[in-house]
């Protein structure tokens, strides 16, 4: 199972406390992504997208269901386990680019490669900052770089490890026009070329168009799945 349908929230629901009393985020959910397979997430804000993606990346424990990431029941690992799950085969690039400002963009890259033991991390840093067209930008840091090539780092250090899944929250929400294409086109020629299954939240019609399939949320549940 986990080799073709690497996530699957079954029946998935979130509850979180606040002053008012408990606040239903997601609401038994029902989500499968297949290995390779690109789904976007749309929906009003306050759906539960960002929400969706903290629980099924393990970030978040839901309240009720099961998250099935590679076939393994989250709720069965605590907090290592769940790292140790994610590491090397899941990504994350978020609208704010999280990049660590004391390291340059090369450094950005291949820290997470180090982390995960990979030997070869600096050359292979340097492959994927090429891949995004930023060879010649290894070495500024983070203030250096426009937005634009912020974000082009975050999806080198993303993909640089060949996850198996990768998840992106919003990845254009902080750019121009101009950027936004470029990141996108960029986004989807390589987690093609890696083979990631890809699971996208955005406002972009367009670029939500250009995934395999659309999950619609309201109000924390699935409304529409085309």
């Amino acid at each position: 199972m986990s080799a073709d349908v690497p996530l699957i929230l079954d029946r998935v629901s979130l509850t979180l406390p606040s002053p008012a009393g408990p606040v239903e985020i997601l609401r038994e959910l029902e989500v499968r992504v297949a290995a390779g397979e690109r789904v976007a997430l749309v929906g009003p804000s306050g759906s539960g997208k960002s929400s969706l993606i903290a629980v099924a990346a393990g970030l978040e424990r839901p309240t009720g269901g099961r998250v099935l990431l590679f076939g393994e029941d989250l709720a069965r690992l605590n907090e290592d386990g769940r790292a140790r799950l994610r590491r090397g085969r899941v990504s994350l690039v978020f609208q704010s680019f999280h990049l660590l400002p004391n390291m340059t963009a090369q450094e950005n890259v291949a820290a997470p490669l180090e982390i995960a033991g990979m030997a070869d991390a600096t050359r292979t840093a340097r492959h994927w900052l090429e891949r995004v067209g930023l060879s010649a930008r290894g070495h500024h840091y983070p203030h250096q770089l426009s937005g634009g090539e912020q974000q082009r780092v975050a999806l080198a250090r993303a993909l640089a490890p060949q996850p198996q899944l990768m998840f992106a929250d919003e990845p254009t929400g902080n750019l121009d026009a101009a950027n936004a294409q470029q990141v996108a086109e960029l986004m989807f020629e390589l987690v093609a070329m890696t083979g990631a299954a890809l699971v996208l939240v955005t406002h972009d019609v367009a670029l939500a168009g250009r995934a395999d399939r659309m999950v619609r949320l309201r109000d924390g549940r699935t409304v529409e799945a085309a």
